[in-house]
């Protein structure tokens, strides 16, 4: 035994390592006493106490404070004593958190929504204040950077875009092939892949993609230039970071997505024409004449419109979350995730403003 009872004293003895730890919690869960009163607990036979051993003394003594007895040490060395109360520190119980009201935490996250939507707003003014003066004397913007944004955003681009293009306009070709075929409407196939590719699925694929690729890019490089506090850097040269940072990224895609749409467009109706060839019948020569009187060209240009915007969109929200960056390597990944997230979703928000204001307003 590591310790006995005697008049109403607990003598611990013996080795209160770890070691030793199994064995003791397991005195003490079988045989320490449970009575109410004063009890005192002597440690000056303990060999070797370390901080395993004092967590059981504590626990020893949280027991018999359990069972409406008080509790006092006796026989405790200073350096002990210090090892107890730090011990004793660490086993504190976490104090509940308060109860919130379910209608507060809503008004909490409408606020906190409310205020991110301002700070937004603050920086695309002042996106739009360092911009206009820069826009009006071209020669002052900074087209080397402007150029290697739009090879990074636009160029390399290409493959993945063209790929995932193509893979669509087959599957969409597959998929309304299949069912046009049952009502010998095979040659309906090229009226159909040309409104969807054209009008929706080509310009909102692309945005979807660049705003993972690159709208993370954006937030996660200017995010580390935080960090390392290359801004604070930029700021003592007299640079402003916005024409640095954000003013090409914002101008280079502004360029690349309507380019990369209309590439988009292009393979994914390609796509789309090898399906019609090879499984419904729809030869490519028929497939091409019957495009452009099948499809009005308002059709492409709409799809074009949206690339703009849609940039816009994509540069802003990753441009603006990397400079919401402060304090952590943590934050890159976080504020990266949304980022991706709310350029995803705001570029299907205007999308669905596009399809209402053109289509039910316009008529187009």
């Amino acid at each position: 035994m590591n310790w006995r009872v005697a008049q109403r004293r607990v003598i611990c003895s013996g080795d209160w390592s770890v070691e030793r730890l199994a064995a003791v919690e397991r005195q003490i869960r079988r045989n320490a006493p449970m009575t109410s009163g004063e009890w005192r607990i002597n440690l000056g036979e303990i060999s070797t106490l370390d901080t395993a051993g004092a967590v059981m003394v504590q626990r020893l003594c949280r027991r018999l404070r359990t069972a409406g007895a008080s509790v006092q040490l006796e026989d405790v060395s200073a350096e002990r004593h210090a090892v107890l109360k730090l011990v004793a520190s660490e086993m504190e119980v976490t104090p509940r958190r308060p109860y919130s009201n379910p209608l507060e935490r809503l008004g909490r996250r409408v606020t906190d929504g409310c205020f991110g939507i301002t700070e937004y707003l603050a920086f695309i003014g002042r996106l739009t204040a360092d911009s206009l003066p820069r826009m009006l004397r071209p020669h002052r913007l900074r087209w080397h950077e402007i150029a290697v944004e739009l090879e990074r955003a636009g160029v390399m681009a290409i493959p993945i875009i063209g790929l995932l293009a193509f893979l669509i306009g087959i599957v969409m070709a597959y998929q309304s092939g299949d069912i046009l075929q049952t009502y010998g409407a095979n040659i309906f196939l090229v009226d159909l892949l040309g409104v969807i590719i054209l009008r929706e699925m080509g310009p909102l694929m692309t945005a979807v993609i660049v705003a993972g690729r690159t709208g993370a890019s954006y937030t996660a490089q200017i995010g580390t230039m935080h960090l390392t506090e290359e801004v604070d850097a930029l700021r003592t040269m007299g640079v402003t970071p916005f024409e640095m940072l954000v003013l090409p990224k914002f101008l280079a895609l502004l360029i690349a997505l309507p380019l990369l749409t209309v590439w988009a467009d292009a393979i994914g109706l390609l796509g789309g024409m090898l399906v019609s060839s090879l499984l419904y019948g729809v030869d490519f020569d028929v497939f091409l004449r019957r495009l452009p009187t099948a499809v009005p060209p308002n059709m492409f240009w709409v799809g074009i419109a949206k690339a703009p915007v849609f940039a816009a969109l994509i540069a802003s929200i990753g441009c603006y979350q990397g400079f919401r960056i402060r304090y952590s390597a943590d934050e890159v990944g976080r504020y990266t995730t949304i980022s991706v997230v709310q350029g995803i979703f705001w570029v299907i928000v205007a999308d669905a403003v596009f399809s209402i204001v053109l289509f039910s307003w316009l008529g187009l």
